[in-house]
């Protein structure tokens, strides 16, 4: 018997990933980091195409340590320009080199940016209960906020739908649907939900 999946997962890729990653609570700073540059790169593109450059994107970007990344020169960011193993946007580019610079502040602020994310949906995972894929929302109050006090901190490529699907990457909200298999070994008893 073949294991239910959410109904996006359906390429090898994408399988690893839900099954691996997707919804699993986030709480390292570096990979935090990762997401929020990667949900950014994906912005009128696939996810799918984000994930086969997952690797070039790690190279590109040193490991996604941000003290490195904000130290980026002009001169660098014009060899990334080049790089055919990621997305050749000068804007994404750059925001990523400004993100990591307003990131380090965030640490600074809150002593992890991980400290800062999480007060978002008050610590713990939002368990949503979607019976349907399409009942999912592309955005939430939670993400609105998220995304207008980011955008406040000078972060780029971080507007609500960005950030809520980062929440749903870095596990701070649970929208596996109640019929994959994921779906109750991520759930956990927190604050109540929106149901389908």
């Amino acid at each position: 018997m073949s294991l239910l999946r959410c109904a996006w997962a359906q390429t090898p890729l994408g399988i690893i990933y839900h099954d691996r990653e997707w919804g699993v609570p986030v709480h390292d700073d570096r990979l935090l980091f990762e997401f929020l540059t990667l949900e950014g790169a994906q912005a009128g593109l696939s996810w799918e195409t984000i994930l086969r450059k997952r690797d070039a994107y790690r190279d590109a970007f040193a490991g996604f340590d941000p003290e490195r990344v904000a130290r980026f020169t002009p001169s660098r960011v014009e060899r990334l320009l080049a790089d055919p193993g990621i997305v050749r946007n000068r804007l994404k580019i750059e925001s990523t080199v400004g993100n990591a610079k307003a990131f380090i502040k965030v640490q600074d602020e809150y002593g992890s940016f991980d400290s800062y994310i999480w007060r978002f949906v008050g610590g713990s995972p939002r368990v949503n209960h979607w019976s349907r894929l399409q009942r999912i929302p592309a955005r939430t109050t939670e993400s609105d906020a998220l995304s207008k006090d980011l955008l406040k901190r000078g972060f780029k490529f971080v507007g609500s739908t960005i950030c809520y699907a980062f929440m749903q990457a870095v596990g701070m909200v649970n929208d596996h649907t109640t019929d994959c298999f994921r779906y109750e070994r991520l759930a956990r008893p927190s604050k109540p939900a929106r149901k389908s």
